[in-house]
């Protein structure tokens, strides 16, 4: 009888032991994920706690999609007027680089 129940504990301690070693590799697996997660998270720059959510920034955020709409509107009107790819072309890239300077003339910042 002594000998059954020390065979069966034998069993037993064998299956644990393959039990805690294929639970220290999985936490052997995630303790590495985790490493690598956490040095390429340090590489980059930390981002803001949130979007602002005031007064201002509603209505600057309105102010930004009136405008971005608007162009959109004459582009399309430029692509549809005129069927030179040149000049849609053109189009495209004076609304781009004239965007920044409509917004700051459109709106001035409150003081």
């Amino acid at each position: 009888m002594s000998k059954e129940r020390a065979r069966r504990r034998e069993e037993r301690e064998r299956e644990a032991a393959v039990r805690a070693a294929a639970r220290a590799a999985v936490e052997e697996r995630r303790a590495r994920t985790a490493a690598r997660r956490e040095r390429l998270t340090s590489l980059r720059p930390g981002r803001p706690s949130g979007r602002p959510t005031g007064t201002l920034a509603r209505r600057r955020q309105q102010q930004t999609t009136m405008l971005g709409c608007g162009l959109l509107v004459v582009n399309l009107l430029v692509w549809f007027a005129w069927s030179d790819v040149a000049l849609q072309v053109l189009s495209a890239m004076v609304t781009v680089l004239a965007a920044p300077v409509l917004h700051t003339l459109l709106f001035p910042r409150p003081r």
